[in-house]
């Protein structure tokens, strides 16, 4: 067959012959992916002599062609697969026997863990369902009557200056307090309530380290036949000793809220020092933790109860206020800053 082939195809047949052992031969010996890819350039890449045969076959002769073109296309796959079993062989190579830099120091596997204020969230939910609260969830934005005039803070009260509202389309707002969710409870059942009401509250205020736009608090009410202030104080008190040491020692003080009466503050003594004194709790050696109250008569009748024959107490506290307290931060904004410095400490009381 050889005979019957012009002079240029011979001579491409030799070369091609060279080609494929030299080409194999240097695959073959090929010991790192950087050789294999010099070498696939050399013998399989665009500029490579043997492309450049396969690409000249439509100036050869019907005769020709078929002969160079089918011993150049035999070349290639062979080739092409010696590179391709030689990659796979390297590859399983490096798997196997990992480079490994035995002077670089070891990492530090770090594992997740909950956020403080919701770690601090849930505990406080805990305490009271094992003093017999459940839980109730209402919506984040509110209509005016749930969030004020449900809770005897008309559109005249001078209350509403203290809760800088965030208003939105409808004559809606974002809630100012968990309070309006206590008006949906008792409205949907009759007493006995004895309820917490968790979750997010806004207020159109600046950031500083003891106040932000929006935060979490807990409120609380237990309304029945007889409940008294002595109830509260004394489900408060323990709540207290739960949170932060069996020894905690608190106290009440007179306040006013629109819909508690009698309104009352409670504070406990300053962790920081132990109730000596410091900036902390400006030298008074207390701190406050909550707000409290019997439930205004106005509040009941409003939801359809009768003060007469119900009464009822009220807390609230804010979640990261009770944080700041009981892990002695001094600034409510490193909470949501994601520190990961800050956000990795251990909970410590």
């Amino acid at each position: 067959m050889s005979a019957e082939l012009t002079e240029t195809a011979s001579q491409l047949l030799k070369e091609l012959a060279g080609i494929e052992a030299k080409g194999a031969a240097e695959l073959r010996e090929a010991s790192s992916e950087k050789e294999l890819e010099e070498r696939r350039v050399r013998y399989l890449g665009r500029k490579a002599r043997l492309t450049q045969i396969l690409r000249s076959l439509s100036s050869l002769s019907d005769a020709d062609r078929k002969i160079i073109g089918k011993d150049g296309n035999r070349i290639k796959a062979l080739l092409e697969g010696l590179l391709e079993g030689k990659l796979a062989e390297q590859g399983a190579k490096e798997e196997k026997q990992p480079e490994i830099d035995l002077t670089l120091p070891g990492r530090s596997l770090w594992k997740g863990k909950k956020h403080v204020v919701l770690s601090v969230l849930e505990r406080i939910e805990e305490i009271f369902y094992g003093m017999g609260f459940s839980i109730f969830l209402g919506p984040d934005v509110e209509d005016d009557y749930h969030n004020f005039e449900a809770l005897n803070i008309p559109s005249h009260h001078p209350a509403r200056e203290s809760h800088d509202t965030f208003f939105v389309e409808g004559g809606l707002l974002m809630r100012t307090h968990t309070s309006p969710v206590q008006i949906r409870a008792m409205k949907s059942m009759k007493p006995p309530v004895r309820m917490i009401f968790p979750g997010r509250v806004y207020r159109n205020e600046a950031s500083d380290a003891t106040h932000t736009p929006e935060f979490y608090q807990v409120e609380g009410l237990y309304v029945d036949s007889q409940v008294s202030l002595g109830d509260l104080k004394g489900t408060l008190e323990e709540f207290a000793r739960e949170m932060f040491r069996r020894d905690i020692q608190t106290r009440f003080r007179p306040s006013h809220f629109p819909f508690t009466e009698p309104s009352g503050e409670m504070d406990v003594i300053c962790i920081h020092c132990d109730g000596k004194g410091c900036p902390v709790c400006k030298g008074s050696g207390w701190l406050e933790i909550l707000g409290c109250g019997m439930v205004h008569p106005n509040v009941l009748r409003n939801v359809g109860y009768d003060p007469l024959s119900v009464s009822g107490y009220a807390f609230g506290m804010g979640v990261e206020r009770v944080a700041m307290l009981k892990y002695k931060v001094n600034d409510m904004r490193l909470f949501y800053e994601n520190d990961i410095r800050f956000l990795r400490q251990e909970e410590t009381l």
